[in-house]
């Protein structure tokens, strides 16, 4: 069999076609409600969570996003009452669709196996005594554990009582889900009663990871590199190279280079590449950095040219854009990066700083984007 051809796609196209799968290029791409939640996350396959809350949570940020007429509301009942959703570990703590579940299962195994570092301190009787407790009386958080023995922390995100890292390793092991949020204030349940379970289902084989993570990769940024398929997960790109081999001599993906872009070789669903994608017109979203389209920062550099710096935590005399600074995407340019702050006292929101990266700054390219902060305000300050 001849090798493929390489091809290549402009810079303009790549953007084109990341923003698509993305869902960045229609109004109202997956409805409303509930129902609409569970879709885009099963689409985007993780919404990432973040403590964060100078302006709104990035999960509920990421979801407004896409979903017009989002409701916080939407998200706790996807988790809690249709259980469309539940929280794991991908990069970091996300929200994942719960037909994934078995593709995580294998890491609850492990963590049960040989638990990190984080966690050994944990024993094996706090660990019996919560998950007793939890059996017993039903979900429970931190906050209604209220005979600990109070110890010395030993990491300054810690807790000083012991019972919360129990109730953290038995959620990773898997024994334990988050059946809701209140905040950042999670409820824990048993997984099987949470689910109705009989017993979980079956964990994928190492084989269906591989291919569960380049199929994620391919829906949601349809062209694919290995660092964009394994962000985080370098451990994996062995197997997920050979896995895009097979598939490239199988005529199902296609090799392709992207034109004048500092950028490795991508790959792309053939039926992909020949769709015919009009430009995008009157398209304004305000980003979370931490939104799939921004989190990965090397490729959000290679294709539009923009190097976001997240200054949370650097000092204030050395930043750049500001402490939680949202890059403006308008059609397909980054044309600004506003830090933004929440004044919820006074259900305000405010402007901390304003800077320009588009070489030209039309005067209706601003009103643009003060329509869409004032959208974006009442999504802020919504009850």
């Amino acid at each position: 069999m001849s090798a493929p051809v390489l091809k290549s796609v402009s810079k303009d196209e790549a953007k084109r076609l990341w923003l698509h799968a993305q869902k960045l290029d229609e109004r109202n791409p997956f409805g409303k409600g509930p129902q609409a939640t569970a879709a885009a996350i099963e689409h985007l396959g993780y919404v990432q969570i973040d403590t964060i809350n100078v302006i709104e949570r990035s999960h509920h940020h990421i979801l407004f996003t896409r979903i017009p007429q989002y409701r916080r509301e939407d998200l706790r009942r996807a988790q809690s009452v249709d259980k469309s959703v539940f929280e794991y570990w991908t990069h970091a703590l996300a929200y994942v669709p719960t037909r994934d579940y078995r593709f995580f299962a294998p890491d609850m195994r492990a963590s049960k196996k040989n638990p990190s570092k984080w966690f050994q301190k944990v024993s094996k009787q706090d660990l019996a005594k919560v998950m007793r407790r939890i059996r017993k009386e039903g979900p429970i958080s931190i906050r209604d554990i209220t005979d600990d023995e109070l110890v010395e922390k030993d990491h300054e995100w810690a807790s000083r009582k012991p019972s919360k890292r129990a109730l953290q390793r038995a959620f990773y092991m898997g024994d334990l889900t988050i059946c809701e949020r209140v905040g950042m204030l999670k409820k824990y349940d048993l997984t099987d009663r949470h689910f109705g379970w009989d017993k979980k289902p079956k964990g994928a084989t190492a084989r269906e990871i591989t291919n569960y993570l380049l199929d994620r990769s391919l829906r949601a940024q349809s062209l694919v590199s290995l660092d964009s398929i394994c962000h985080l997960n370098a451990s994996a790109k062995p197997e997920i190279k050979a896995l895009i081999e097979r598939r490239v001599r199988a005529g199902e993906l296609v090799p392709i280079q992207i034109e004048g872009a500092d950028a490795p070789l991508h790959w792309i669903k053939p039926e992909d590449l020949d769709q015919k994608l009009e430009p995008i017109e009157d398209m304004v979203h305000l980003l979370s950095p931490f939104d799939p389209l921004t989190i990965q920062r090397q490729r959000l550099r290679s294709f539009f040219d923009y190097d976001h710096r997240f200054e949370a935590y650097i000092p204030k005399e050395k930043r750049l854009y500001g402490y939680f600074a949202l890059p403006v995407l308008v059609n397909d340019q980054i044309v600004a990066v506003l830090d933004l702050k929440t004044d919820r006292e006074n259900e305000k929101l405010l402007m901390q700083k304003w800077t320009w990266t588009a070489k030209k700054r039309p005067r209706e390219l601003k009103a643009q984007i003060e329509e869409e902060l004032g959208r974006f305000e009442k999504f802020q300050l919504a009850k």
